[in-house]
């Protein structure tokens, strides 16, 4: 097989719902671990960055974090992961392109007469992090407004516009109730793109502050730094077009991967208790809807099924075992539908 046979042709994509993945980085995977949970059977080859989903009319995109929020608000995939941190970040530079826009004429309606932008479908629950302003932690800077005018590095350049626009609004006196054009404002503040090692701008001279994301946060102590505020809390999130190709596609897969973290969370507990103590048993495995309760053969004794949370698992058979509940059995989900 050639390589120009590996690469999916355009008549291969055609019918198909576009699905942007993080390429690399800390969100790759765990993203594809809940592709896997969620039946999506696809093989990457090396160094492509188009995969054809085998069981369904799908294609996954490989592409970097930051740029999955341009390509699903531009309607060019229908779907994609990336961090909430990223769609904030392009939100903002959304903004400030429109404003410019806005000030040369050039803006109108748009000429495809679709609605740009993209949407937060669900929360995936990992890669948490935040989007922090650190200080050299023996520097001279104590505060976020020791900052203003001095010069700051990131990669998140618009979302740190808007941040030193409204502390330089603030000490002029503005109020919250003020409508203003944080996008707009001309800076005192110097905003520095860099496009990597940010934590390594203070230690080098060249900023004085930065505003990167924050993990475990011991990157940013072995360099030296310390946080003082956070622009933004994020994790990774599940978005899509405001325009998909195939809604109905969308929302199956928007189901099937819920289905995944939802099994994530839960186990299925399972136990055996007499009647009289069942209102108190339910108490303590109330389920995500209400317990399922079945009559044992032997008199006076109920079956219970119920959907607890992981990380209550412990204190939960505790309390059942402390009302009368037996023969306590925990079984792990592997997938599940409903809300």
């Amino acid at each position: 097989m050639t390589g120009e046979e590996l690469i999916p042709s355009l008549q291969s994509l055609e019918g198909r719902l576009l699905f942007a993945v993080p390429k690399k980085g800390r969100l790759l995977s765990a993203s594809l671990n809940l592709l896997e949970g969620a039946d999506i059977q696809f093989r990457r080859e090396n160094r492509l960055d188009i995969a054809l989903v085998k069981n369904l009319p799908i294609a996954l995109v490989f592409l970097p974090a930051a740029d999955i929020p341009t390509f699903v608000g531009e309607g060019r995939v229908d779907l994609g992961i990336t961090g909430f941190d990223q769609v904030q970040e392009h939100d903002a530079g959304v903004r400030q392109t429109s404003r410019a826009r806005r000030l040369s004429n050039a803006d109108g309606p748009e000429t495809d007469g679709k609605v740009h932008g993209c949407e937060t479908v669900l929360d995936l629950g990992f890669g948490a992090c935040k989007l922090q302003v650190q200080i050299p932690a023996k520097g001279e800077y104590a505060e976020p407004k020791d900052l203003i005018g001095k010069n700051i590095g990131t990669s998140f350049v618009h979302l740190a516009h808007e941040y030193f626009a409204r502390l330089e609004l603030e000490q002029e006196g503005a109020t919250n109730g003020e409508r203003i054009d944080l996008a707009g404002r001309k800076l005192r503040t110097k905003i520095m793109e860099l496009s990597g090692s940010v934590e390594a701008a203070c230690a080098l001279g060249v900023a004085d502050g930065i505003v990167d994301l924050v993990e475990s946060g011991e990157t940013m102590k072995a360099a030296g730094l310390k946080a003082i505020d956070t622009v933004v809390e994020s994790s990774a999130i599940l978005i899509k077009s405001k325009n998909p190709s195939n809604p109905k596609m969308v929302a199956l897969i928007a189901a099937r991967i819920n289905g995944v973290i939802t099994a994530q969370k839960y186990v299925l507990c399972q136990y055996n208790v007499p009647r009289t103590r069942l209102a108190d048993a339910v108490k303590v495995t109330p389920g995500k809807r209400a317990p399922t309760v079945t009559s044992l053969e032997e008199e006076g004794w109920v079956a219970v099924s119920a959907m607890v949370e992981k990380k209550r698992l412990a204190p939960v058979m505790d309390d059942l075992a402390m009302v009368g509940a037996t023969d306590i059995l925990v079984l792990d989900i592997h997938n599940t539908r409903g809300s």
